[in-house]
């Protein structure tokens, strides 16, 4: 059986969409939200869709000791108390990918605007917060929640992968590529997150013009 991975966040429709996916693909799922009850009824949601997955839900501090690779899936209003709340439960060696968009959204803005983060990206924030010997991928920011969700679609796309070691890099890459039609690309180190984080918003345009859910493919490869 593959090595569990933690979803901090997966209540909410990115991370649950990514728990059952990856539960489908047989890797052990733990949700993460910061009620244990709702991380619990979030696991029963996604046994019911995908009956031979492993899920199981815990509040996130628990869920987060609970893996090696540790997704975090919360809006970015929530990545900076999030992170502050895990201090003590993450440690040394764990992966944090970090799936956090700086969206205006999140202060009352337009979905199609970012936010300036002082650091570069949130990715780079996260880098910051987390406790020294845990690192930070920056990954994810370009699939669609819904299709995540929707069992039934077939998935094709890429997925730009940012950080600065590529060993981390590679764990991410495979665990992106578990899921069907997903495909990793080392898109450099973590200060390019900054680019990739952007890319969300101009997708939510491209979605709300021609009333679709674009992806992103690299050619070439």
């Amino acid at each position: 059986m593959s090595a569990p991975v933690s979803i901090i966040g997966a209540s909410g429709a990115l991370g649950f969409g990514l728990a059952v996916r990856w539960g489908r693909a047989g890797v052990p799922v733990v949700i993460g939200s910061r009620d244990a009850g709702r991380a619990q009824e979030a696991a029963r949601r996604a046994r019911a869709a995908v009956p031979d997955g492993s899920f199981s839900g815990a509040e996130n501090a628990e869920a987060a000791a609970q893996a090696d690779v540790v997704v975090l899936t919360v809006p970015f209003r929530n990545q900076s108390e999030t992170l502050t709340n895990l201090k003590d439960a993450l440690r040394e060696g764990q992966l944090v990918v970090d799936t956090t968009v700086p969206l205006a959204a999140a202060v009352s803005g337009r979905a199609t605007r970012t936010i300036g983060v002082w650091q570069g990206s949130a990715a780079q924030q996260a880098a910051e917060m987390v406790p020294d010997g845990v690192r930070v991928v920056s990954a994810l920011h370009t699939v669609s929640a819904a299709l995540l969700s929707d069992l039934d679609h077939e998935l094709d796309e890429d997925v730009l992968v940012c950080g600065d070691r590529r060993e981390d890099k590679e764990v991410v890459s495979e665990l992106v590529g578990r899921i069907a039609g997903l495909r990793a690309v080392d898109a450099g180190r973590l200060e390019m997150a900054r680019i990739a984080e952007s890319l969300t918003p101009l997708l939510i345009s491209i979605n709300v013009r021609h009333k679709t859910r674009a992806g992103i493919k690299i050619t070439g490869l």
